[in-house]
């Protein structure tokens, strides 16, 4: 079951590679994801210190989220990942110029879960074409809905 997709990151780049983990999150953020008031946009996958960390993600607090706790909508929340998709991520990443974009958050068995997929940029032309090949499977379907 989604909670929310980053539309953006299929228009940005090709995913050739998706990898399910898991996030480490406090108490009034699990409360604000459940209630939906996450934002993936702008987020981007960062390495820092052997750990792999979502960066930019915006959580908002609800209301009464928690009287001695100050929350910060966008700190860095880290990833967690088995050793062998680690190591994989990190060399694919630093030798064939590829980049980690977050994909979608979404619940697994009750956890909060996010797929994040090992990307490459689109270049203009490209981002064009997946656009034209868009509308052709829209009109498509609206040829095959009217025929029938």
């Amino acid at each position: 079951m989604s909670i929310a997709n980053n539309r953006k990151a299929f228009h940005d780049y090709f995913i050739e590679d998706q990898i399910e983990a898991g996030l480490v999150l406090e108490g009034w953020e699990v409360k604000a994801v459940r209630a939906g008031r996450v934002q993936l946009k702008e987020s981007y996958i960062h390495w820092k210190k052997d750990a792999f960390y979502l960066v930019g993600c915006h959580i908002t607090a609800l209301p009464a989220a928690s009287t001695h706790v100050k929350p910060d909508p966008v700190r860095p929340r880290k990833l967690l990942l088995k050793q062998p998709e680690i190591n994989k991520l990190i060399g694919k990443t630093e030798r064939a110029g590829y980049t980690i974009v977050p994909l979608n958050l979404h619940y697994s068995r009750g956890c909060i879960k996010m797929d994040i997929g090992l990307a490459k940029g689109k270049k203009q032309h490209d981002k064009r074409q997946s656009l034209k090949e868009a509308d052709w499977k829209r009109e498509k379907q609206r040829l095959m809905k009217n025929a029938g």
